[in-house]
């Protein structure tokens, strides 16, 4: 399985998405200001594999899974899967389990006291279970239709010492929009 350590230089075009450091949910609403979050699944479960060693669980230990699309119009643009440890739940990031339809972005970055751990990336294929997840939402026919890999980036947060990971799927039509750096060149 692919690492998480793909250098964001890879990404090429895909770079300016990836490696914006600031709130995805607030870049998005500048340029699409009736962006809107739907979500799709928030339940306990076991993290994919990939996910827990940075969370510190153990493969069996579960946690509150949370996925959501951040769509403009009717066109999703990002497939967004966050994974809360339960001991978090008790803890500092109890109101995150009651966010429904409210951007996950707009909670954390609110936050002073909430730290992010630097950003990781890699593209994502029909290997990994994400993949399945994130092209599902796709206007696909069927699964040959669908792009054969996808960027991904993800990023740890942490307050009062407890972790959260945040994983972002890139889908194809947010390259219809201008990435954040082509905005400021204007």
């Amino acid at each position: 399985m692919t690492t998480w350590n793909t250098p964001a230089w890879r990404a090429g075009d895909w770079r300016d998405w990836l490696d914006d450091h600031g709130s995805l949910t607030r870049r998005l609403q500048s340029i699409c200001p009736h962006l809107r979050v739907r979500r799709l699944q928030q339940h306990i479960a076991r993290p994919l594999r990939d996910e827990c060693r940075p969370l510190g669980l153990a493969r069996s230990q579960r946690a509150l899974i949370r996925d959501v699309l951040l769509i403009c119009g009717d066109t999703p643009l990002v497939y967004a899967h966050s994974v809360i440890p339960l001991t978090g739940l008790d803890g500092p990031w109890v109101a995150l389990s009651r966010l429904g339809n409210r951007p996950l972005g707009a909670a954390l970055f609110a936050n002073p006291k909430v730290r992010r751990f630097p950003l990781e990336y890699r593209q994502l294929d029909a290997r990994h279970p994400l993949y399945h997840l994130a092209v599902s939402h796709l206007a696909v026919a069927n699964l040959a239709e669908a792009p054969r890999r996808l960027w991904m980036r993800r990023s740890q947060f942490a307050l009062a010492g407890h972790p959260l990971l945040v994983t972002e799927v890139f889908l194809p039509a947010i390259r219809e929009y201008p990435s954040p750096d082509s905005r400021n060149l204007k």
